[in-house]
C-alpha cells in the first residue's frame, strides 16, 4: 500500500479500519474532505485515478470500518455510510498554470488570510480557519493559501511542504497531495463570488511521488455548475511545470459569503 501511514502516527489506518486524527480536520468537527479522500483512495492500492464520494461528515478520532466488494469499497461509521471508493477515469482539461512570481504576489489576497470571513467563526482567519489544507489558524496544517490569479480565471498558491511530513523515502504521503487539491477548488468559486457548500466527490490521481521539504504550485479553476453541483479542477506542479497530481471535485450547494 503506497500510503500506509497517511501523514501521522496518530491516524489509525489498516486494511479494515480507519480513524482520522483531529489534526486532519476541515470543519471543526469533521475530517478534511481531500485528506480523507486520499486516505480512502490508498485503500485500492492502485496508480489509476480513484473516485471518492463523501456521503456524510467524517468523524474524528473514531474508528470507521472498511468494507470491500468487487466494484466498490465503502467506509462506515456504525450504520452511517461515510464514503464510497472506486477506480475511475480522470477526465480533466488542465489549463496552463500561472507563473510563480504572479502567484506569490497574489497570495496575500487569499481568502485564507482574510479575518472574519466565516460568519460561523467570526474571530478566525479565513473561511476555514482551522482546516488542515487552507487554515491559517491550524497549528500544523498545509497552509495552502490559494488566491485569485489570471483575472480570477484561476486561483493558485505556492505550497511550502515541510521535511518532517516526509515518509521513510523522503516523499510526502499521497493523502497530503489530495488534501492540497481540496480547498483550491472551492476557492476557485469564491474568486467568482460564489461560496459553495460541502465537498461531495473527488476524483483524483497522483502522477508521481513528491518530495517533502520542497515548494509546489497548486492551482484551481471552475469547470461549471449544474443545479446544486459545482465542478472544479485542481492540480499540483513543480517549478518546471511538471504535473504531479490532479483532481476533479464536486461541491454541493451554496452558503453565505461575508465580504
Amino acid at each position: 500500500m503506497r500510503d500506509s501511514k497517511p501523514g501521522s502516527a496518530t491516524t489509525s489506518f489498516s486494511a479494515d479500519t480507519i480513524s482520522i486524527a483531529d489534526r486532519f480536520r476541515g470543519p471543526p468537527q469533521s475530517g478534511n474532505g481531500g485528506y480523507v479522500a486520499g486516505v480512502a483512495a490508498s485503500l485500492l492500492n492502485t496508480d489509476a485515478a480513484v473516485e471518492v464520494t463523501l456521503r456524510s461528515p467524517i468523524p474524528l478520532d473514531s474508528p470507521m470500518a472498511v468494507h470491500r466488494d468487487r466494484e466498490i469499497t465503502t467506509i462506515m461509521h456504525g450504520e452511517t455510510l461515510i464514503a464510497e471508493i472506486c477506480e475511475a477515469e480522470l477526465d480533466l482539461d488542465i489549463p496552463e498554470p500561472p507563473d510563480w512570481e504572479s502567484t506569490a504576489t497574489a497570495q496575500p489576497q487569499s481568502p485564507s488570510l482574510r479575518p472574519g470571513l466565516n460568519p460561523m467563526m467570526p474571530t478566525g482567519t479565513g473561511f476555514h480557519p482551522i482546516c488542515f489544507c487552507c487554515g491559517a489558524d491550524h497549528e500544523d496544517g498545509l497552509k495552502v493559501y490559494a488566491a485569485p490569479v489570471l483575472a480570477g480565471e484561476q486561483v493558485a498558491a505556492i505550497w511550502h511542504s515541510k521535511a518532517e511530513w516526509g515518509e521513510s523515502d523522503g516523499c510526502l504521503p499521497d493523502s497530503f497531495l489530495w488534501a492540497a487539491l481540496d480547498c483550491p477548488g472551492q476557492f476557485a468559486f469564491m474568486a467568482a463570488d460564489i461560496m459553495t457548500g460541502m465537498l461531495g466527490r473527488m476524483t483524483g490521481q497522483v502522477k508521481q511521488r513528491v518530495q517533502a521539504d520542497q515548494q509546489y504550485l497548486v492551482t484551481g479553476w471552475r469547470m461549471g455548475i449544474d443545479g446544486k453541483k459545482h465542478y472544479a479542477g485542481t492540480a499540483i506542479f513543480d517549478r518546471d511545470e511538471n504535473l504531479l497530481a490532479a483532481a476533479k471535485s464536486v461541491w454541493i450547494g451554496t452558503r453565505p459569503l461575508r465580504v
